[in-house]
């Protein structure tokens, strides 16, 4: 049996692993990388180690490091009541609100998971006072801040760009964003309108006592406004994102606007340690030949016409039951140039695109974190099930609408 085969192999069961158990799949792969790597292919242990993505952990580290001193002093948390604070009084406008809250501050750097941590709890207290069915308060919750989660200072918009530069797809941040955005803007339109059809009396949404908004602290202030100084320096100075987000965390760490230790221990080290560990193993995989066996795999089940449906769908499939940031964007996304040129035509950005828009749209699914925060926020006594049940339908019926998408409204992107 050949390397290409052993080292994809190794890859396969790893996304298997991560599938169906709750194993940190980064340790598996670190060390399926050493064994495949020195003791079946003969490698030296630095050639091995040499497959990890330092950039990717200083980015991921550094960013993560940032928003937890928001998120540990509460910045974002009274940016959320803030906000909560300025919806209208008409419920026609509070869905819309719940979605345009949770993309904000997901684009902002936090991402999805914080996004919905801290907003769907005052969404659930309008949206009950509001008479807003929980589906949809979750729905537009989930899908808002899903819809800012690839934005090119969130972490995992870090990590879908950084894996499609490792496949020469680099410089592409505005479309990979707008791609998604308007992805979940689609199929949240059709969920706003089965809302307003079965709206019949305008009501004032309580909005005081669900998001009990005080004065922001002095550390709440400068938190915001030196992630301001980021953000702008990132985006229009182009200076680097990670070493960028270290100085700005120094920056709070010596003004005491966070602890320090409360901080470090609130970094999501297990998403760094999965994302750095399977980023390992597919740089292993694709330095054997595996990544172009596997592109010649997907390309047997594909034509140049098929192949954003098919990969949006497979990719969404898996999604649905593993970490999408952590195991589905870096092993997927390096190989799209190696399957357009099995495939012998085909556009590697749609590909890339699909890759990202299919596997996020499913994130809403309770099996995965957005959800499951979701149901615990939003299920009356007795109806968890219900609506446990109800968003794991949604995530099923979304692997089909995101291969749809990425047949027609990927194209009119890239």
């Amino acid at each position: 049996m050949s390397i290409a085969i052993i080292s994809l192999s190794a890859l396969l069961a790893a996304i298997v692993l991560s599938m169906v158990s709750r194993i940190n799949v980064g340790i598996v792969a670190i060390a399926a990388a050493w064994i495949v790597g020195v003791y079946l292919a003969g490698d030296k242990p630095d050639a091995v180690i040499d497959g990890f993505p330092a950039a990717l952990f200083i980015t991921l580290a550094g960013t993560t490091l940032l928003f937890a001193i928001g998120e540990t002093n509460r910045s974002f948390a009274a940016l959320a009541a803030h906000a909560m604070r300025l919806i209208g009084a008409s419920r026609l406008l509070v869905p819309i609100m719940f979605f345009l809250i949770a993309f904000l501050i997901s684009a902002v750097g936090p991402g999805a998971i914080s996004a919905v941590a801290l907003v769907v709890p005052l969404a659930a207290s309008i949206g009950a006072r509001s008479e807003i069915p929980p589906m949809l308060t979750a729905l537009m919750v989930a899908n808002g801040a899903n819809a800012g989660n690839l934005s090119p200072i969130s972490a995992v918009g870090i990590i879908a760009n950084s894996s499609m530069a490792e496949g020469g797809l680099g410089g592409h941040e505005g479309a990979v964003m707008l791609a998604n955005f308007l992805a979940h803007v689609v199929v949240s339109v059709p969920v706003y309108g089965w809302y307003l059809a079965r709206l019949r009396a305008p009501a004032t949404p309580d909005a005081e006592g669900a998001a009990d908004a005080e004065r922001l602290t002095r550390a709440q202030v400068l938190t915001l406004a030196v992630l301001g100084c980021w953000i702008f320096s990132v985006i229009v100075l182009k200076a680097n994102v990670g070493l960028s987000a270290f100085a700005a965390a120094a920056v709070l760490i010596v003004a005491r606007a966070g602890d320090e230790r409360a901080v470090v221990k609130s970094i999501p080290w297990n998403v760094i340690l999965m994302v750095c560990g399977v980023s390992l193993l597919v740089a292993l995989v694709e330095s054997h030949g595996g990544t172009a066996l596997f592109s010649r795999m997907i390309a047997a089940i594909a034509t140049p016409l098929t192949i954003n449906g098919v990969v949006a769908f497979v990719t969404g499939a898996i999604s649905i039951y593993s970490s999408t940031s952590g195991v589905v964007l870096p092993a997927f996304l390096p190989t799209v140039p190696g399957i357009v040129q099995s495939l012998g035509g085909g556009d590697p950005l749609e590909v890339a695109l699909s890759i990202n828009v299919g596997s996020s749209l499913v994130d809403v699914s309770p099996l995965s974190t957005l959800g499951a925060l979701c149901v615990a926020a939003l299920a009356k006594e007795g109806e968890g099930r219900k609506l446990f049940n109800a968003l794991l339908a949604w995530g099923f019926a979304m692997a089909l609408v995101g291969a749809f998408l990425s047949m027609t409204l990927v194209k009119l992107i890239a």
